[in-house]
Protein backbone atom coordinates (compact mmCIF):
# COMPACT_ATOMS: atom_id res chain seq x y z
CA UNK A 1 0.00 0.00 0.00
CA UNK A 2 1.53 3.33 -1.01
CA UNK A 3 -1.47 5.66 -0.09
CA UNK A 4 -1.86 7.59 3.46
CA UNK A 5 -5.49 6.94 4.24
CA UNK A 6 -7.20 9.02 6.54
CA UNK A 7 -7.56 5.44 8.64
CA UNK A 8 -3.96 4.84 8.54
CA UNK A 9 -3.04 8.64 9.24
CA UNK A 10 -5.63 8.17 12.48
CA UNK A 11 -4.06 4.68 13.32
CA UNK A 12 -0.46 6.22 13.34
CA UNK A 13 -1.66 9.49 15.68
CA UNK A 14 -3.16 6.81 17.88
CA UNK A 15 -0.21 4.52 18.22
CA UNK A 16 2.31 7.78 18.65
CA UNK A 17 -0.37 9.64 21.28
CA UNK A 18 -0.52 6.36 23.80
CA UNK A 19 3.27 5.90 23.57
CA UNK A 20 3.67 9.33 24.08
CA UNK A 21 1.89 9.42 27.53
CA UNK A 22 3.42 6.43 28.19
CA UNK A 23 7.01 8.20 27.90
CA UNK A 24 5.88 11.13 29.94
CA UNK A 25 4.20 9.16 32.38
CA UNK A 26 7.44 6.87 32.77
CA UNK A 27 10.49 6.69 34.88
CA UNK A 28 14.04 8.27 33.83
CA UNK A 29 17.08 5.68 34.40
CA UNK A 30 19.70 8.30 33.02
CA UNK A 31 20.90 11.65 34.14
CA UNK A 32 19.68 12.84 31.34
CA UNK A 33 16.74 15.05 32.90
CA UNK A 34 17.41 18.39 30.82
CA UNK A 35 17.30 15.79 27.64
CA UNK A 36 14.34 14.03 28.56
CA UNK A 37 12.36 17.29 28.83
CA UNK A 38 13.87 18.42 25.44
CA UNK A 39 12.67 14.98 23.93
CA UNK A 40 9.42 15.69 25.33
CA UNK A 41 9.56 18.97 23.82
CA UNK A 42 10.24 18.22 20.69
CA UNK A 43 8.21 15.34 20.39
CA UNK A 44 4.82 17.38 21.29
CA UNK A 45 6.12 19.87 18.76
CA UNK A 46 5.95 17.21 15.74
CA UNK A 47 2.75 15.85 16.91
CA UNK A 48 1.05 19.72 17.44
CA UNK A 49 2.93 20.00 13.61
CA UNK A 50 1.29 16.65 12.42
CA UNK A 51 -2.35 17.93 13.74
CA UNK A 52 -1.63 21.18 11.85
CA UNK A 53 -1.02 19.36 8.51
CA UNK A 54 -4.19 17.04 8.79
CA UNK A 55 -6.31 19.50 9.20
CA UNK A 56 -4.92 20.98 6.05
CA UNK A 57 -5.37 18.12 4.54
CA UNK A 58 -1.72 17.77 4.20
CA UNK A 59 -1.48 14.03 4.97
CA UNK A 60 2.04 13.21 3.76
CA UNK A 61 3.67 15.99 5.80
CA UNK A 62 1.18 15.34 8.93
CA UNK A 63 2.33 11.40 8.56
CA UNK A 64 6.15 12.24 8.48
CA UNK A 65 5.67 14.35 11.84
CA UNK A 66 4.15 11.54 13.33
CA UNK A 67 7.18 9.40 12.26
CA UNK A 68 9.83 11.84 13.68
CA UNK A 69 7.55 12.26 17.06
CA UNK A 70 8.23 8.51 17.26
CA UNK A 71 11.52 8.32 16.57
CA UNK A 72 12.29 10.60 19.06
CA UNK A 73 10.16 8.34 21.30
CA UNK A 74 12.53 5.43 20.33
CA UNK A 75 15.42 7.37 21.30
CA UNK A 76 14.40 8.46 24.15
CA UNK A 77 13.64 5.02 24.95
CA UNK A 78 16.72 2.93 23.94
CA UNK A 79 18.75 5.67 25.92
CA UNK A 80 16.80 5.07 28.89
CA UNK A 81 15.16 8.44 29.24
CA UNK A 82 11.70 6.74 28.67
CA UNK A 83 11.64 3.56 31.28
CA UNK A 84 9.02 1.70 28.92
CA UNK A 85 8.75 -1.99 28.13
CA UNK A 86 6.04 -2.37 25.38
CA UNK A 87 7.96 -3.40 22.05
CA UNK A 88 4.22 -2.96 20.24
CA UNK A 89 5.03 0.88 20.97
CA UNK A 90 8.74 1.38 21.25
CA UNK A 91 12.20 -0.47 19.89
CA UNK A 92 12.81 -2.14 23.22
CA UNK A 93 12.56 -5.38 25.39
CA UNK A 94 8.94 -5.91 26.87
CA UNK A 95 11.49 -6.98 30.52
Amino acid sequence: MNEITPEKLEKYFSVTQEAFEMAKASGNKTNLGDERVDFLDMISRYISDAKHFSENDDQVNAFAALNYAHGWLDAGARLGMFDVHDSKLFTVDDE
